[in-house]
């Protein structure tokens, strides 16, 4: 049964509230030395990889639903940019409690941090596309304008991280960093959507500039321990939220309507997933002072592409006005579940063979 629940209910509170919480704490907290060190490697799987994946997601998805006219190749494509960001912070807690390599941490923490972005930004576009149906857009006019939007971006967010780096630097008491840094999130994301760039690739240069700096300032474990911990609760109740929205909006009609779209979705990418990882693994293992990827680094990589918290936000905000909105928040929502019950619970055996391994 139709629980009533719509796009206009919570877009506002997921797009301008829960998205830069996300993005920013993930970058805030990220460890830049270990991210720098695995760069080009971490790039590769966020833009390229992440986008081929998103393509063949879409092209299995279209053809498996099979509907040229309730479900267009745009409906595709925004479903294949939902499911494209991934999600394994829950993982990683888990990995690094059990002693697994960082440069595998960090592999799949910064592959999710920047290819979160690279999804928003293509899910933004596409959308775009889909709420204009009689505009043309060329190829070409599309891969323009994700270039100026996230590179756009990125360059008023090194902005404003250093407006408000400079403000830090005015403050010593940690509960007052603390709350800087939650305005400095806020005015990234919104400075940038108001001049038509990424406001989540703002937020993520915004809190790269501060997560570097402050950590750095405060040698006082209590103090930067504070800092993180309040961006810790924040995305904490951020998510909770989510997934409880989540829990409103999911209904039986939507296993009992949508259930094949939903395993179409699933192996779609599972199958995308796969292309991404053991294609663009040895591939990128090949160039010049990269180091190796391993078979069983890739294994962990492949299962660990969770789908989680900003497949939810992309999915909760997706417009009404799309006829195929239902099938395309059906289906993330059936890849998170089958994520949460049916993924994680396959890690901590392949977690224990590559401790063995190693």
């Amino acid at each position: 049964m139709d629980t009533g629940v719509r796009y206009d209910s919570f877009h506002d509170l997921i797009i301008f509230v829960f998205l830069p919480l996300l993005i920013f704490e993930a970058a805030f907290k990220m460890d830049m030395k270990q991210f720098l060190k695995n760069f080009i490697v971490i790039l590769f799987f966020a833009l390229p990889v992440m986008l081929l994946s998103t393509v063949v997601a879409a092209v299995m998805i279209y053809y498996g639903i099979g509907h040229p006219t309730g479900f267009p190749w745009i409906a595709a494509f925004l479903t294949g940019s939902v499911l494209a960001a991934t999600d394994p912070v829950a993982l990683l807690a888990v990995m690094r409690k059990a002693g697994v390599p960082e440069r595998l941490c960090m592999l799949l923490d910064g592959e999710a941090l920047l290819n979160d972005a690279t999804a928003i930004v293509t899910f933004s576009i596409f959308l775009y596309i889909a709420m204009h149906p009689m505009e043309e857009i060329s190829v070409m006019d599309a891969s323009l304008r994700f270039l100026v939007v996230f590179f756009g971006g990125a360059v008023i967010g090194l902005f404003m991280g250093f407006i408000f780096l400079f403000l830090s630097r005015l403050l010593e008491d940690y509960i007052q960093q603390a709350i800087v840094t939650l305005i400095a999130a806020y005015a990234s994301f919104l400075v940038a959507n108001s001049v038509h760039v990424s406001g989540v690739m703002s937020v993520l240069i915004a809190g790269f500039v501060l997560g570097r700096v402050i950590h750095h300032d405060f040698q006082d474990h209590e103090k930067r321990n504070f800092v993180d911990d309040f961006w810790s609760f924040s995305v904490y109740v951020a998510e909770a939220i989510m997934f409880l929205l989540m829990g409103v909006t999911i209904t039986v009609g939507m296993f009992e309507d949508n259930w094949l779209a939903m395993l179409i979705g699933i192996v779609a990418v599972l199958i995308a997933r796969a292309v991404g990882v053991f294609g663009g693994a040895p591939l990128i293992s090949t160039l010049p002072n990269i180091e190796r990827i391993p078979m069983n680094y890739q294994h962990i990589m492949f299962v660990g592409g969770l789908r989680g918290a900003v497949t939810l936000a992309l999915a909760l905000s997706i417009p009404s006005e799309l006829d195929y909105w239902w099938t395309i928040q059906s289906i993330a929502f059936g890849v998170v579940l089958f994520t949460l019950f049916v993924q994680a619970p396959i890690i901590p055996p392949l977690l224990k063979r590559l401790k063995s391994d190693e």
